[in-house]
């Protein structure tokens, strides 16, 4: 049992976070802050980095005996630098215009999402944060100052799917409430169109044209994160040399594959006539729903991991949520919220989106959002004891886990044919030129055109895919290469977990130590495993 003073600062520590990202308690599950949009002023963000560095402060001092206690407080720290990191020296608000409206598109839509309230109370919210609108969108022109030019594009993009939603879908939703609720939305509406349509005029005139800052972080910094928010050994450098390997490995392994296949063709084509078999418009969230309720049984058959409870709900993409979710998306239940049930919205494609819905790749991406992958990971993180592990995570096991999933569920026969097995072969070069481009552009000076052209060549995107790949590994540092890494690492990890057990060993026993550790990173787990 951990001590009073160590639960008391723990409770502290969140509360913190809820103050400084209201949005995020949104999506946590935690509600009382729902009204309000953040502060990220100077003036905010130095109260802000003043507080974390006092709570820094208050956890190295803190004594905890258990074991599991000293890998969450090891977390708690690792994660303050981060921030502490990200505000003080990156400066997204300073240096990412889209950083605020991520902030203010998320905190309207999270509460447009949200079914586990009464309807009038999110919409008491939503109208709240809806008032904050003008507020924040001042604080963020006087905020910004020199954006590099990709993340003013990039802005410039997501403003006016934020100008859709306000203009229409959030309309759309108010109709349908009581009237009351729709009066009190409507109302607080029109200032906010108003903020973000003259926040949208700032972008396209005074900001860019001073535009002419560097997204790139730096290998200093990028190193950093590595080392605290992944807890990786691993500098860039190594990393870079790893991503280039696994890259030349799978595209030679997709060229034997495809050979099987289609005699004489590459993998290219190969992949471009197989995308040509797909389920029809009216048929493609059906076969999602089908293919994750197969995987669920099947990890349930073969005893792979313990299921927690918690439904995954697969349904087709409400109309006002289509402008933001233009393919699928998952949303996973809060983490301190009573509500157990996933979301896995699939916006009904037209004929000329439909290749994206392969037949080939459906297997593997519901196992991926579903049954092992994300939805199963984060039940089981919501139903820890410990808070910490609730709400700390790294993308290297969160999205690691995934793409190990991937592997795993292939290598126990889910994946019906070669043609399944090709295509879970392609995800992974993909996620290999991650690795290289997350890191050639922020440590290596990579332009961006030049990040475009090699994910085109090297995975076969289109350019309107890659430019917009490109475009997010730009404003996520060290974020896109823990696909892979996570999946090496998880790999590792099981490979000296079964040596260990000997006879002993079983994947749901080692699976199910894994949740354990909700989305920590993997050598904390390897720590609080006794693995070294």
């Amino acid at each position: 049992m951990p001590s009073a003073e160590y639960r008391e600062l723990v409770a502290s520590f969140l509360d913190l976070r809820w103050q400084f990202d209201p949005v995020a308690a949104t999506q946590a599950g935690v509600y009382a802050f729902d009204h309000r949009l953040g502060k990220f002023s100077r003036a905010d963000i130095r109260i802000a980095v003043a507080a974390l560095k006092s709570m820094s402060l208050a956890f190295e001092a803190v004594e905890v005996d258990e074991l599991d206690d000293q890998v969450d407080l090891t977390a708690t720290l690792n994660d303050i630098r981060i921030s502490l990191l990200r505000f003080e020296k990156e400066k997204p608000q300073e240096l990412n215009p889209e950083f605020h409206l991520t902030h203010l598109l998320s905190g309207l839509f999270a509460l447009m999402l949200r079914t586990d309230r009464p309807a009038p109370e999110r919409a008491s919210a939503l109208a709240g944060r809806l008032r904050d609108t003008p507020r924040f969108l001042d604080d963020a022109e006087a905020t910004l100052t020199r954006p590099a030019p990709v993340f003013t594009q990039t802005a410039l993009s997501v403003a006016r799917g934020g100008q859709l939603l306000l203009r229409e879908a959030i309309p759309e939703m108010a109709a349908k409430l009581d009237t009351a609720s729709r009066r009190a939305i409507e109302d607080a509406l029109p200032a906010a169109r108003d903020a973000l349509n003259g926040f949208s005029d700032f972008l396209v005139g005074e900001l860019t044209e001073r535009s002419d800052g560097d997204f790139a972080v730096g290998r200093e910094a990028f190193d950093f994160r590595l080392h605290f928010e992944h807890a990786l050994r691993e500098t860039a450098t190594e990393l870079l040399r790893y991503g280039k390997q696994l890259l030349a490995d799978v595209e030679q392994d997709l060229a034997e594959r495809a050979e099987a296949l289609s005699p004489g063709n590459s993998w290219r084509a190969v992949a471009e006539r197989l995308r040509a078999n797909h389920p029809a418009s009216e048929g493609v969230v059906n076969r999602y729903a089908r293919e994750m309720e197969r995987a669920r049984d099947f990890v349930a058959q073969r005893a792979l991991v313990t299921i927690p409870d918690g439904d995954l709900e697969v349904i087709a993409t409400p109309s006002f949520m289509r402008p933001l979710i233009p393919f699928a998306a998952y949303e996973p239940p809060g983490a301190f919220a009573a509500d157990r049930r996933g979301f896995f919205y699939v916006t009904v494609p037209s004929p000329e989106q439909l290749k994206d819905h392969c037949v080939h790749e459906i297997a593997c991406t519901s196992l991926h959002e579903g049954y092992p992958g994300h939805h199963l990971h984060f039940l089981h993180a919501q139903q820890q004891a410990s808070p910490i592990r609730r709400v700390i995570g790294s993308p290297l096991t969160i999205e690691g886990w995934a793409l190990y999933c991937e592997e795993l569920m292939m290598s126990e026969g889910f994946l019906a044919g070669p043609e399944e097995v090709f295509f879970q072969r392609l995800h992974l070069l993909w996620r290999a030129a991650r690795i290289v481009v997350d890191i050639q552009l922020h440590t290596e000076g990579m332009p961006v055109n030049d990040a475009v052209d090699f994910m085109m060549t090297a995975v076969g995107l289109s350019r309107a895919s890659a430019e917009a790949e490109v475009r997010r590994y730009c404003g996520a540092p060290a974020y896109q290469l823990c696909y892979a890494v996570g999946r090496r690492a998880l790999c590792q990890l099981r490979d000296d977990y079964r040596a260990r057990a000997g006879d002993a060993y079983s994947p749901q026993r080692f699976h199910d130590e894994v949740m354990r550790y909700g989305g920590l990173p993997v050598s904390l787990m390897r720590w609080g495993m006794g693995l070294g």
